[in-house]
Formats: C-alpha cells, structure tokens, sequence
C-alpha cells in the first residue's frame, strides 16, 4: 500500500522525546547502565491515598460508563477550590473549569478553536514542542518568541513586528518555564496582558510546573493579573505536583468564553476522562498538600547536589527556583547536540539537547532531577571522567 501523509504530518519535526528514547533503548540494548535525566517524568511513586481512592473508585459501576467530555462537576468544583485556595481566584466550577486528559491534551487541542490557515500564533523558543505542533495542524502559522538567557529568558514582546501582533491569535506562554526553568515576575505577566488586549490576542499560560517550587518562591498564576481574566486560559496538570505522570489528568481555567471554546472542540474529539481518575484527582487537590511540600523537599536537595556538582566541574548552572529541571551551558568546543550524544556513548547519561527545544536553545541543554541523589552522584562522577 502507498501511503500519502497528509502536509500536517509530512511536516512535523520529529519529537524529541520519542528520539531521545529511541537513543536510550539503543543503549540499553547494548548493556548500558543508563542513567536518564533527559524526559521529565517523575521517579518516585503517586501518594498513597490517591492511589486507595483510586482503588475504591474502579469497583463503582457508576464510573464504568461513559463520562462528561468537560469533567465530573465534583472534579471541576474540586479545582476551583485548589485555584481559589492556591492563587486566589475566584472561578465558576461550571462554566470556567474544564478537565482535560492531562494538559498535553488541551494545549493540543485548544488552538482547533480559533486557529486556521494564516493564524498566526506567538509561541516562545526554546519551548514545548507542543505549541507549535497544535498550530501546524490547525494550518497556522508559527511566529517564534526567542527566549534568551540576556533577557531572563522572558520573550520580548517588543520585538513582535505590529503586522504579527495584529495576525496573532494566540500566545503562548509557560512559566515556570520547560526547559529554561526561568520564573516570570508579575510585572512581565501586566505587560502581557496590556500586549494581548492591544491586539485582541489569547494568552494561553501552561502552568504545569506552578507547584515545583524552592527556596521559599511562590509561582503566581497569570490569571492573578488584573485584565488576564479578559483574555486568558491557564492549563493545569497534576502531573509532577503528585507523580500521576501516567494517569493523564488536568483541568484548563480561565474567561469563560475560551473554556467553552476548549470543551467544544473536546466534545467533539475525546469522550472525557474516566471518571475514578478524576476520583483519584480530587483526593490529590483536596488535600492538606503536605505531600508537595515534601517533593519540593527532595527536588531541592537533589537540585543542589546536582547543581554544586556541574559548577565544581566547571559547567556553569544556576540553582533553578521552580521546575525539576537544571538547564546549563554546554563546554566551550561543543554544541548542544555532541555533547548529549558523548554523555550517552561516553558514559551512560541521558540529558536533553537544548536546540531540541528550539534554536535559541543551541549551546545548552537540560537535565531532570528524576533521579535520586545517589544515581546523581554517579551521574557527576561519570561526567567528570567524560571531560
């Protein structure tokens, strides 16, 4: 059989996380002890108590049939309460809540709403690959936000032309942020807002790392902003704050038209979230949230050996204030590119090359603290004969 890939597919780049496990299995078929700090996905175990409630949840046959393409009206009020509790916003379980089958899903899908052929959309570089793959199958158009290190790795909206910005439909942001691990501050959020109601532009915020914060940083949403209720969608995921990774869950809040736009794209593509996960979920928002306290507690030392550990080595790496992630210069001599590929064949480390984000990420890369501080020692000490 001929098969003719539609453009949307003949185009795509190849994602970088199904490249970067091929190389890993490559390796591991070869009896490499690996050592994968490349895809952010916890190492550590889903809360006990998600896990019973999710338990006693599957034995309901009431769970067993179809659910809600929006989510159960529980979930939803449950992520209310979490957001009003959290950030202090006040939203309408009903009509500014969404459940989405984990926020890759919605940040996907969200742009079929409003995006066609010479849409533009902002997305910032180096970034998740899914903004830009959610507006290439909708037929739209990319206009790139560098992010860059001299400017905090916040975009400068500046520097978007006016004939852009007047085409923009969407911008995307994320923070804080994947890969750069960079914090935006509430004034930067005011000048977004400003920009997006200046060109009738959506911001759409992925806030996926809110809750992996350190060092006392409390990360804000972008709706806390005055006016970014007018124009703004934020995109939750349980999945680093609680380790359910695999569980695929997450909810989208924010101006009520934009919501309702995400659920009718959703109740048109997907039949909604098996409802003992969403079960499971509410159990995770509702409680008293001492289990993130103790994550961030492990993230943190795990950072700082990591961290002091690349500097002693004369790698050059910030302590970061959220995510799981240290992203650091590569050494003089080597791109981004050579450098991950001499850690694997070298010495069995897996870290993610940083113009795989995007090419203002060339001259970087990115690892995940995903793994424990023992295994982080072997991954110095590995690193330190490689050099």
């Amino acid at each position: 059989m001929n098969l003719d890939f539609a453009a949307r597919i003949r185009n795509l780049p190849p994602y970088l996380f199904v490249e970067l496990d091929r190389k890993k299995q490559e390796a591991l078929s070869k009896g490499v002890d690996v050592i994968d700090l490349g895809i952010g996905d916890p190492d550590l175990p889903t809360p006990d108590f998600v896990v019973e409630r999710m338990a006693e949840a599957v034995r309901k046959p009431s769970n067993h049939r179809y659910p809600s393409s929006e989510g159960s009206l529980e979930f939803r009020s449950s992520a209310a309460n979490w957001c009003k509790k959290r950030f202090g916003l006040e939203l309408d379980p009903k009509a500014q809540v969404c459940c989405v089958i984990g926020s890759k899903e919605a940040i996907a899908h969200f742009p079929l709403a409003f995006v066609e052929e010479e849409t533009v959309v902002l997305v910032p570089t180096p970034g998740y690959p899914v903004y830009h793959i959610g507006t290439l199958f909708c037929g739209g158009d990319t206009f790139y936000m560098p992010l860059l290190e001299e400017n905090n790795f916040l975009p400068d909206l500046n520097a978007i032309p006016a004939d852009v910005a007047e085409k923009a439909r969407i911008m995307w942001l994320n923070y804080p942020n994947n890969p750069t691990a960079a914090c935006a501050t509430k004034e930067f959020f005011s000048q977004v807002v400003d920009f997006a109601k200046e060109y009738n532009i959506i911001v759409c915020h992925d806030a996926a790392y809110s809750e992996m914060t350190y060092d006392g940083y409390i990360a804000p949403s972008f709706l806390e902003t005055p006016g970014a209720m007018d124009i703004g969608i934020e995109f939750h995921s349980l999945s680093k704050t609680y380790n359910m990774t695999g569980w695929r869950i997450g909810f989208a809040v924010g101006n009520p038209d934009l919501v309702a736009a995400l659920k009718k794209v959703k109740s048109n593509v997907d039949s909604g979230q098996f409802e003992a996960v969403q079960e499971a979920a509410i159990a995770a928002l509702d409680s008293d949230q001492s289990f993130v306290d103790k994550m961030r507690d492990i993230y943190t030392a795990r950072r700082d050996v990591l961290v002091d550990g690349l500097n002693r080595l004369g790698i050059k790496a910030q302590k970061p204030r959220a995510t799981f992630y240290v992203w650091f210069k590569v050494p003089d001599g080597d791109t981004s590119a050579s450098f991950c590929a001499r850690l694997l064949e070298e010495a069995g480390i897996v870290c993610t090359p940083g113009n795989g984000f995007g090419e203002p990420g060339e001259g970087y890369a990115r690892m995940a603290l995903t793994v424990d501080e023992k295994r982080l020692g072997e991954v110095l000490e590995r690193l330190g004969n490689c050099l």
